[in-house]
């Protein structure tokens, strides 16, 4: 399994793609697309600055739909895709939504989870009762994975200009499957409850040995936290920099040699990475401080959303 970025308009031909997720001006529910299934979330950089996410698989895929789900799945990796739709509340939604894919995973035969994607709109908006949206769907996802019993994955959870929240994982069937923290951080899980009710149910990274495969390492969507703490507010050149000096101490050989993880990372080995912008203005800041940290041959895209705390202004994922 691997991984491209593209223009939106590039079609996808001569690859066998296992599932295409779509950023630009348009929304709609997660569809078998040409027998492919394909997710799209209203966030780009600019109106015509979309871009594609193209799965690739090297065997032949097989794929569904059920219950509001789409999937695909080749002999080792299945890619699930759901809607939790827009409402007054959404941690009752979302502990079913994720109840129903976790379900489908598992009776599929791919229980362990790799690396989960969560796009929510209004995410720094109130619900009904005056909890945060981010929070609300914070409590639904941290219920789900009490209630399977599921171990917290890599993950990203920010904004989308669309309505409701779109998610999208990646889960396996076989190989080894690391979770990795980060000494500079908190783990999320163990966040204060000034966060919220329930803390955010995720790992800083995880790395993917697959059987007779090249491992890949997944960063979530990192920020400027130290600690459980946003620093350097309303500075977006700093954050930034602390957003990558964090991902660096991750994926650094001291951080992963803990975890039993021998071969060498750090920024240089970064092939592709995800920038959430959460004002348009400061892309050309962000842009450059990522020019400057991560190698030329990384491919980089940009999105401006909201990121899940009100404080922060980018947040940046990877794949090494």
């Amino acid at each position: 399994m691997s991984c491209d970025y593209e223009n939106a308009a590039t079609a996808v031909t001569g690859r066998r793609a296992l599932a295409v997720v779509e950023f630009g001006a348009e929304e709609g529910p997660a569809e078998l697309r040409d027998g492919v299934p394909v997710v799209r979330i209203r966030a780009a950089a600019t109106e015509s600055a979309g871009f594609r996410e193209v799965w690739i698989t090297d065997g032949d895929a097989r794929t569904g739909h059920t219950d509001g789900l789409v999937y695909a799945h080749d002999d080792d990796i299945l890619f699930c895709a759901g809607h939790i739709r827009h409402g007054d509340r959404y941690a009752a939604h979302t502990r079913e939504r994720y109840a129903a894919a976790f379900g489908l995973a598992d009776a599929l035969g791919y229980p362990t989870l790799v690396r989960m994607w969560n796009y929510v709109g209004d995410i720094n908006a109130a619900n009904a009762d005056g909890l945060e949206i981010y929070r609300d769907f914070c409590l639904g996802r941290a219920e789900a994975f009490a209630a399977h019993g599921k171990a917290m994955p890599a993950a990203t959870g920010v904004g989308t200009h669309g309505s409701g929240v779109v998610f999208y994982f990646l889960s396996c069937r076989s190989g080894g499957v690391t979770h990795i923290e980060n000494p500079r951080q908190i783990p999320a899980y163990r966040y204060p409850r000034r966060y919220g009710p329930k803390a955010p149910t995720f790992a800083r990274a995880t790395h993917l040995l697959p059987d007779g495969g090249s491992d890949t390492l997944f960063v979530s969507g990192t920020a400027a936290i130290l600690g459980h703490e946003t620093v350097c507010p309303g500075d977006v050149a700093r954050q930034c920099e602390v957003a990558l000096a964090n991902i660096r101490e991750l994926v650094g050989e001291q951080n992963l040699g803990r975890y039993g993880i021998a071969k060498p990372y750090g920024l240089s080995a970064i092939r592709r990475a995800k920038v959430y912008v959460r004002h348009r203005e400061h892309l050309e800041v962000v842009r450059r401080a990522c020019a400057a940290a991560l190698p030329p041959e990384a491919e980089i895209a940009y999105l401006v959303v909201d990121i899940c705390r009100r404080d922060l202004l980018v947040e940046i994922e990877a794949v090494a």
